[in-house]
């Protein structure tokens, strides 16, 4: 009888405990922006609905795909199976259209989390939902809780977001207001400060990349929660499921308490103003005032828009609200980043001395000195956190220390191109190169060494990790780092997992720029995945751009067609003058590194200037380089010898007035065809000068002098 319960015990306790979700994508019109425009829903709403379990549960999720493309369901921080993670062709099936793929794990521990597509751009569209676990005892007091999930929205497809960034364009900057021109510099003192960020080949001071039509909590622009009633506590669970935005948020409740981060319990810390970076979480212990309510609020850190929530009914107690960014003065505060950015990149900091006692702060200071030192000298205007909030504040209720007897080091540095808009890890895309190595029962220690001057949310799948900071032992754990500009960070976790595991930035469109790598155990492939090729990650980065430019113009016409990847492109372009001068360029490019390439190609050109008027085709090989101050050299030698050096720069003059020039020479040293007075040694010079009013993202009207055309006005138009 004994027997008989104890059977019927274990088989209550593997089915009571399960509990099931029914998730549907489908395409949906939304309107967040006053537009109608189309997203991605999960249960027709955006966010997705709220997942709720209990630590100890059995999670049985069934999605259901009912678009024409693929998708996935990524369980972002949970700690599951390497299988049930939701990285297509990496862990788990992608879902194909009209099919659904059943996610079954168990819930091994608390916290708040969320979910999210980990195909192509779908994040962006609306694939995320958060999910709240419940511990088996509850061991903070409070009486309910409210979930805040915050994203941005762009009416734009988010892939001709992010074809228009891999082109170089400023429009979002410019359209944001967030662009320093050059007389902006100048009028305001900051011109140096524009220097040194040319010097060192970066356009200006930015926050985030893309211009947002709005940003959301819980799907609205502003929402209001008035059942919450006087005196409640109230756990406000708060995730930032944004493609490209971090967040400061404030609370109008000087007693407010962070409590949790990352789905972990900190040590309770009054916390009136926090750096919300992307794919964290955040929970706080508010109480509702009698006859009031209490705001929360949410600012886009490059000052770009809010949200607000309202906790309550009654008069309102104001959040605080955070000053946008004073672009100008980070520009003039960015004078002496030169050098910092030439410390950082030309020596190596040792952070990963094997005999490091990691318990102990000092450790990491010294680690962190030579670029603490350098920070030092930029100001608080420089430094989007400063002293308003850092990680410090974390502090763990339990030791999270690791042993060090077996501990392997790992730097990365974390590299990138404004320019062509690719992203890295040590100068290298994740399909570039191989898994990093790792082996259960290691201590896996990474430095992160922020050489960009933009944030970056570092998040490891399947893990929690410590944030070394000044608790020392009591460091926090985490999922997702905030890796600061021109700053670094220690983290470390044990290895002891199965599989391979993604480790990417949480800026979408960083990610899909290749700021990504694989942690793998070595084990061998679910054969679960044997029809699902690994290449459809790592193609992630490889993926072509297109986009063509042409100029109409009273003196002259031109068309140019690009193509382009992570290292290769291929230009097709032609020029035709009033004159009737015709030239026409072919080339594949192949890019070494960041700012320099090779290429290979054809150039014909009827030779108008000359008295037998022929057209000539030579084949040609060269090289261009990106050069400090953004003059884009390039230098060729054709099939006749002939040597051809130029220089091409574009700079913003005003706030949508920009200058641009060109100057050529060419050595015609006539190796077939002498010119009628027998020097070979003749020269040609070809120059240009003008400016261009930026109307739209792809339309210009711009007015030049050409030394082989004249001068002109005219439009240019890119699709």
């Amino acid at each position: 009888m004994k027997l008989f319960i104890f059977i019927f015990s274990v088989l209550i306790s593997l089915t009571s405990f399960a509990k099931s979700y029914n998730l549907s994508i489908s395409e949906k019109i939304v309107s967040f922006s006053g537009k109608e425009k189309k997203g991605m829903a999960v249960n027709d709403s955006i966010p997705g609905p709220i997942l709720t379990f209990t630590e100890g549960d059995t999670a049985e999720i069934n999605v259901t795909n009912n678009m024409n493309v693929e998708t996935s369901v990524h369980w972002h921080g949970l700690i599951l199976p390497n299988f049930q993670d939701g990285v297509p062709y990496l862990t788990t099936p992608p879902i194909r259209p009209g099919k659904t793929f059943t996610y079954r794990f168990q819930i091994t521990h608390s916290g708040t989390y969320w979910y999210h597509s980990h195909t192509g751009l779908q994040e962006q569209q609306g694939v995320y939902g958060s999910i709240v676990i419940k511990p088996k005892k509850q061991k903070l007091k409070y009486d309910r809780d409210l979930v805040l999930v915050l994203s941005d929205w762009t009416d734009e497809d988010p892939n001709e977001v992010l074809r228009t960034l891999k082109r170089g364009s400023d429009w979002y900057s410019i359209k944001k207001k967030t662009a320093v021109s050059i007389s902006d510099a100048i009028s305001n003192g900051a011109f140096g400060g524009l220097l040194g960020l040319w010097k060192m080949r970066m356009p200006g001071i930015d926050i985030s990349d893309v211009y947002y039509d709005a940003f959301l909590i819980n799907g609205k622009k502003e929402i209001q929660y008035s059942e919450l009633k006087a005196g409640e506590r109230v756990r406000v669970r708060v995730i930032n499921a944004a493609a490209s935005t971090y967040f400061w948020t404030t609370i109008g409740d000087a007693n407010a308490k962070l409590v949790s981060s990352d789905g972990v319990d900190v040590v309770p810390v009054k916390a009136s103003k926090v750096l919300h970076a992307i794919a964290e979480t955040y929970d706080y212990i508010v109480t509702i005032p009698k006859n009031g309510s209490i705001e929360f609020r949410a600012s886009a850190q490059d000052g770009s828009g809010h949200v607000t929530a309202i906790l309550g009914s009654g008069k309102i107690r104001k959040a605080m609200i955070v000053k946008a960014p004073d672009y100008i003065e980070r520009t003039k505060n960015s004078a002496g980043m030169s050098h910092s950015m030439d410390m950082t990149s030309g020596k190596k900091m040792d952070h990963s001395m094997p005999d490091m006692k990691m318990t102990d702060h000092s450790s990491h200071k010294m680690m962190n000195h030579d670029m603490k030192k350098e920070n030092m000298k930029m100001k608080e205007g420089m430094n989007s956190k400063g002293s308003e909030f850092s990680y410090d504040i974390l502090k763990s209720p339990i030791k999270t220390n690791l042993k060090d007897n077996n501990v392997k080091n790992i730097e990365l540095n974390l590299t990138g191109n404004m320019w062509r808009y690719v992203w890295s890890l040590n100068g290298k895309t994740l399909s570039e190169v191989d898994k990093i190595k790792i082996s259960r029962g290691e201590v896996i220690r990474v430095v992160l060494n922020n050489k960009t001057m933009m944030h970056h949310p570092m998040h490891l799948h399947g893990h929690f990790f410590r944030v070394l900071n000044k608790n020392g032992e009591y460091s926090p754990l985490k999922h997702t780092v905030d890796v600061e500009p021109m700053k670094s960070v220690t983290i470390e976790f044990p290895a002891n997992e199965t599989g391979d595991w993604f480790f990417h930035c949480h800026v979408l469109y960083h990610m899909k720029g290749g700021m990504a790598r694989i942690f793998s155990y070595g084990d061998k492939r679910d054969s679960r995945l044997n029809n699902f090729a690994l290449s459809n990650v790592l193609d992630m980065d490889r993926h072509w751009y297109t986009w063509t430019e042409t100029k109409a113009a009273s003196h002259y016409g031109s068309i140019e067609l690009t193509s382009s990847n992570t290292r290769n492109q291929f230009n097709l372009g032609a020029e035709y003058g009033w004159n009737k001068n015709l030239e026409a360029d072919i080339s594949y490019d192949r890019f070494l590194s960041d700012y320099f390439r090779v290429y290979l190609g054809a150039n014909t050109e009827n030779k108008i200037e000359e008295e037998l008027g022929a057209t000539e085709t030579v084949g040609t090989l060269g090289l261009k380089w990106l050069l400090p101050y953004f003059i884009d050299s390039n230098f060729r030698i054709d099939s006749d010898l002939n040597l051809q050096l130029s220089f091409d720069v574009d700079y913003l003059l005003f706030s949508r007035v920009a200058i641009f020039g060109y100057w050529e020479v060419t050595n015609d040293f006539g190796w077939k065809t002498k010119l009628p007075n027998n020097n070979s040694w003749e020269k040609d010079y070809v120059w240009n000068l003008g400016l261009e009013y930026i109307a739209t993202k792809n339309l210009s009207i711009f007015t030049s002098y050409e030394s082989r055309f004249g001068a002109g006005a005219g439009i240019s138009y890119i699709w």
